[in-house]
């Protein structure tokens, strides 16, 4: 069964994905992930994707808002937070209030969705793709709440399940490479970098494209390869860490409740990874990105420690 070499999702998230012209990639993808037909109008910055001193505004790989005015944040992450799920409880929050303005009624909160790609173990549970979202049931009736005739005429929705936001939770490294329908293709992409000719799910002719390896400029592979290296030395280094028990203490900490452990832990840790990447040649947007601390903020650590 032949198979085509592709670029990574997250790269492609990146650098080609943000462009008009390459949508239809994004909508396939999501269409099949939330099961309605997405049309994505166009890309939107928020105060997630800038620069901060607080590791909390933690950036989005991308967001977008749709024909029905609802947003979208798409986000890939390879290494493990414990407290993962506030996050993306902050960062929905954090963008329906942005996306607010002052004097604005409530009926202005946007519908967001809430799609996490995630390279690691999250929580406690075998399937690969997990879909959270807010329902009301009675305690007594055990009954379904519903909107009122005259909501539903408002709002055009039905359950208030269509107003919260919604969470979508893809844990890559449980899917088992066996792809039973269309996004099963769609994730079987994220997890190998790789199509088989017979995969047929929407957006993925497009991949197929636009994100093959061999048809991108030396430019652009370079770049890639590169970036997978990067990458690569990253997680070396990350992997070594934990081992010496630099970040134990953040793990410990926060298990056992200690807070001085968890902070100096976190803070311990990620310091000695900015200093180890920045040594092995990482350039500081990218040492950014892995330690999820503001480029602002790594560069201070690296001036403080006479490195630049």
């Amino acid at each position: 069964m032949a198979k085509r070499t592709l670029v990574s999702f997250d790269w492609a998230i990146k650098r080609l994905l943000r462009q008009k012209a390459n949508f239809d990639i994004l909508e396939g993808f999501l269409t099949e992930l939330i099961g309605e037909d997405i049309v994505i109008l166009h890309l939107l910055e928020s105060e997630s994707n800038k620069e901060n001193e607080d590791d909390k505004f933690n950036r989005v790989d991308l967001m977008c808002e749709n024909d029905r005015k609802e947003l979208i944040i798409i986000e890939v992450q390879y290494y493990a937070e414990i407290d993962y799920f506030q996050r993306m409880l902050f960062g929905t929050s954090k963008v329906i209030t942005e996306y607010m303005k002052e004097g604005d009624a409530y009926d202005k909160v946007r519908k967001v969705y809430s799609v996490n790609i995630l390279y690691f173990d999250l929580g406690q549970g075998k399937d690969y793709v997990y879909r959270g979202k807010m329902e009301f049931s009675g305690i007594h009736m055990e009954d379904e709440l519903l909107l009122s005739a005259h909501q539903q005429q408002i709002f055009n929705k039905t359950v208030p399940a269509e107003l919260f936001p919604e969470y979508f939770i893809i844990k890559v490294n449980n899917f088992d490479d066996v792809a039973k329908n269309s996004l099963d293709e769609w994730i079987y992409y994220l997890k190998n970098t790789e199509l088989p000719e017979r995969f047929k799910a929407r957006g993925l002719k497009k991949v197929e494209e636009r994100l093959m390896y061999d048809k991108m400029d030396t430019t652009t592979r370079q770049q890639y390869d590169q970036y997978l290296k990067d990458v690569k030395i990253s997680k070396s280094m990350i992997d070594t860490a934990k081992l010496e028990g630099k970040l134990e203490g953040k793990l410990e900490g926060k298990l056992e409740g200690k807070l001085e452990g968890k902070l100096e832990g976190k803070l311990e840790g990620k310091i000695e990874i900015i200093l180890s990447s920045y040594d092995a040649g990482l350039s500081v947007d990218l040492i950014s990105t892995i330690t999820r601390i503001s480029e602002a903020e790594v560069t201070r650590i690296l001036r403080e420690d006479g490195k630049v």
